[in-house]
């Protein structure tokens, strides 16, 4: 058998049998990264972090997971970190659901997964231009409001010696709004 360095993610209930499946593959563990109490939904947690990190430098070469849901319950998340786990040349395997990208099979599902998450992210966006074709053509405005500020103001209060981030924070708008309203007055 290959002798592969693995990483495992979840949590401490499930590394008994994950470390049972490590030893019948023949592979050396590398390091456990366990985010017990932290939330599965949360892109960035300590563990999580970590081993993307030792990923990065290739310090084992699969990543073993309890479940998907474990790793990640964000499908883009997930189809991120396989993708960047497929450019640095780690497998994935995922016990529960019997999915290991370096066999054939894996390699589908991973390429399923990937597809189905685009398309996920084109029909947002999709429905997106669409509602904002609509809204234009109903005669909304898009966008944030245009900010109201009294041009005669700014011009007295920049001729007092205010700075313009002082105006802004005098007549509660952003500096921007203040440089955009003020670019023509004379000061």
């Amino acid at each position: 058998m290959c002798q592969k360095t693995h990483g495992l993610f979840g949590s401490l209930s499930e590394y008994r049998r994950e470390r049972a499946y490590v030893k019948a593959r023949g592979w050396n563990l590398y390091r456990e990264y366990i985010d017990e109490g932290i939330s599965g939904p949360k892109d960035s947690r300590p563990a999580l972090n970590a081993l993307m990190n030792d990923a990065r430098k290739r310090r084992f070469d699969v990543v073993l997971v309890w479940r998907f849901d474990r790793f990640s319950r964000s499908t883009k998340h997930l189809v991120l970190a396989l993708e960047e786990f497929k450019n640095l040349g780690i497998d994935f395997v995922s016990y529960q659901e019997n999915i290991d990208t370096s066999s054939p099979l894996g390699a589908a599902i991973f390429t399923i997964i990937s597809a189905v998450a685009q398309l996920e992210r084109d029909i947002i966006a999709e429905r997106v231009r669409a509602g904002l074709r609509r809204a234009r053509a109903n005669g909304s405005k898009i966008g944030r409001p245009t900010a109201k500020v009294d041009r005669d103001k700014i011009l007295e209060l920049r001729q007092e010696g205010l700075s313009l981030r002082q105006i802004a924070e005098r007549l509660s708008v952003s500096k921007s709004t203040v440089a955009r309203e003020g670019r023509d007055l004379q000061t």
